[in-house]
């Protein structure tokens, strides 16, 4: 439950929800299951493309709201979203007034269940780029390393789930990196690593979809002698692409370990600093998969875009990048592969 002072717009930090409201007004909202409501029938056109609210508040106060989507723009058709409407068990597809990174925005709104889905569409089933996270926790009161590995959709609602579950399992939340690109429903990802582990019951992880009160997929990663440095990648088994990679680093207590991006990035951009501001190239693109990752925001996007030069502006993104500190500046390495990949080529050659 909120109460909202006056008109504005206002944004939940937990649930990414955001209302535009005319005049003080108290809002309540809690996360709903898609598959409590959500008939099978509907479930062969349409998917889950964010959480589902249950949101009830004074009416005609609320000019807007703007509900979480995991769908990466701008690469997707609009006019494949729709807002569902649940009201007396009967679901009613809404087009939204306007998507947006990260929100579908509806004017005007009635409320009752709320929440984004895409169409279906077999053309496009493994073709739409979704913003993903990779959760990992450790099984304290295990004897030795035990790790739970999850690749879920960037869904708030399952995210706060799986931390309940692992919770009640005595497990504690490592941090972690996101994937460096957008991964695809219905497509398999590998987990492999540089060291002796054992993964169960396989290495593979489908990328898909689960409410929050259903059972999530995961790996059980089993590491029977702890090395100073274990490292983690994650393969697209479609084209063998690396999507996510990070290090396991044994703490001083060696019952517990502590997860950190490998500096290759943050080396490469500090050491090549000089050179990529005068040769880095396709700025607005770069700036783009930034804002998708959420390494910056539109002020910062802006920011960039302001300098007068070519020079200036590729500076300041790398110094805000560097403040932003090592998973953004990986993030950005791995965008500079991924667009310019003989520029990455030609200055680790000068090395």
């Amino acid at each position: 439950r909120a109460h909202l002072p006056g008109a504005g717009i206002f944004q939940c930090s937990i649930t990414g929800l955001s209302f535009e409201v005319k005049s003080a007004v108290t809002v309540t909202y809690r996360y709903a299951t898609w598959t409590r409501h959500l008939s099978e029938a509907c479930q062969e056109m349409v998917s889950p493309a964010g959480p589902l609210f249950h949101i009830e508040v004074q009416p005609e106060v609320v000019q807007s709201v703007r509900l979480p989507h995991f769908v990466c723009l701008p690469e997707v058709n609009n006019s494949l979203f729709f807002i569902a409407h649940f009201k007396s068990g009967t679901i009613t597809l809404e087009r939204p007034t306007r998507v947006i990174a990260f929100s579908a925005v509806l004017k005007n709104p009635s409320f009752s269940l709320l929440g984004v889905l895409w169409r279906r569409l077999r053309s496009t089933l493994n073709s739409f780029p979704m913003h993903s996270s990779v959760l990992i926790f450790q099984q304290l009161s295990a004897a030795n390393t035990t790790l739970h590995l999850y690749l879920i959709p960037d869904d708030k609602s399952v995210k706060q789930a799986i931390e309940k579950q692992e919770m009640n399992w005595n497990s504690k939340l490592i941090p972690k990196p996101s994937p460096f690109s957008p991964l695809f429903f219905g497509c398999i990802y590998q987990v492999t690593s540089t060291n002796s582990v054992v993964i169960m019951p396989e290495a593979r992880l489908p990328f898909c979809y689960k409410s929050p009160r259903e059972e999530q997929l995961f790996v059980e990663i089993y590491i029977r002698k702890m090395a100073e440095e274990i490292r983690f990648s994650m393969i697209d088994t479609r084209n063998d692409a690396v999507v996510w990679r990070a290090s396991l680093r044994s703490g001083r207590n060696s019952s517990t370990v502590t997860w950190a991006w490998c500096l290759l990035g943050a080396a490469f951009l500090k050491k090549h600093k000089t050179n990529l501001c005068v040769r880095m190239r396709q700025l607005p693109s770069i700036l783009l998969h930034l804002r998708d990752a959420n390494v910056i925001n539109s002020d910062e996007e802006e920011e960039v875009q302001s300098q007068v030069t070519s020079q200036r502006r590729n500076k300041v993104l790398l110094e805000l990048t560097e403040k932003k500190g090592l998973e953004a500046q990986e993030q950005l390495y791995q965008i500079l592969q991924m667009k310019d990949p003989y520029l990455i080529a030609d200055l680790d050659k000068s090395s």
